[in-house]
């Protein structure tokens, strides 16, 4: 007798999400077997914050939000020094497949990556090109830090008002990942005051209220939780999600299985 079909996340996520119920459900001792996609979209994820950070970099956001708001032209014309994302230290937070290929697309713009993620090893950073350093060192050295770590109890608010204040002065933070990795109120605070640009696409409430701070901040680039919402990588979404669920009307495992303490893991 077959187990029923496996329970996907709607996201396609590893099953880490805030945004489609953080991780597929399991039936009260019963035989559905959980599964995840975790590769299907990885290229849209990456190309998605590799164009944040360089959004990030040169401040395409401060322009736009000025020229729109009926800014006179010099007024427009004006913000802090812009960079290059060639010769730019940029800093990973994780190193999942979407990070990887965000590494590769920055990197192949001549970025330098720094990566923090205690189960890389230096076999691994080698690979890539990136160096290993802690969390404390890659805020404290990074122009732009990108963040996509896995949602757990011990990365609940990661990003704190001590760590976002460790940043220097004009660098940004991209957040594509989770609301759950970073202090929403601290990072209002650091933009509101003037020291940190940013790019997010999650937060703490979603839909983000039409009244929210975030929504009229200037040095803020924001999405509606659409960072891999490529039409490429819904295909390939919705072929690895049937292609699970296929394996197991066959009697075969799932490619991507999922147990109950990868769940009891995760948020």
């Amino acid at each position: 007798m077959l187990s029923p079909p496996a329970q996907v996340g709607a996201c396609g996520c590893e099953p880490r999400c805030n945004r489609c119920g953080d991780s597929p459900p399991v039936s009260n001792g019963r035989a559905w077997p959980a599964t995840a996609v975790p590769g299907a979209r990885p290229e849209a994820g990456g190309s998605r914050r590799a164009l944040a950070l360089l959004h990030r970099v040169h401040r395409v956001h401060r322009f736009d939000h000025a020229l729109r708001s009926g800014a006179d032209w010099e007024t427009a014309s004006t913000a802090p020094p812009r960079h290059e994302i060639h010769g730019s230290e940029i800093g990973m937070i994780g190193a999942s497949r979407t990070d990887r290929a965000d590494i590769a697309l920055v990197r192949a713009l001549g970025a330098r990556v720094s990566v923090g993620d205690p189960f890389l090893d230096a076999g691994e950073a080698a690979r890539l090109g990136v160096r290993r350093v802690s969390l404390d060192r890659l805020l404290r050295g990074s122009r732009v830090v990108a963040v996509h770590a896995p949602a757990t109890a011990a990365t609940r608010r990661l990003l704190d008002a001590r760590r976002l204040a460790s940043m220097p002065d004009g660098a940004g933070l991209v957040n594509t990942a989770r609301s759950w990795l970073v202090d929403e109120e601290a990072l209002l605070a650091e933009v509101r005051g003037g020291r940190l640009d940013a790019a997010i696409d999650v937060f703490d409430t979603e839909p983000l209220p039409a009244d929210h701070p975030f929504r009229t901040l200037p040095k803020v680039l924001l999405t509606a939780h659409q960072a891999a919402g490529t039409a490429e990588g819904r295909l390939r979404l919705g072929a690895s999600a049937a292609d699970e669920v296929r394996r197991l009307l066959d009697g075969r495992e799932p490619a991507h299985p999922v147990g109950p303490e990868a769940l009891a893991r995760v948020h």
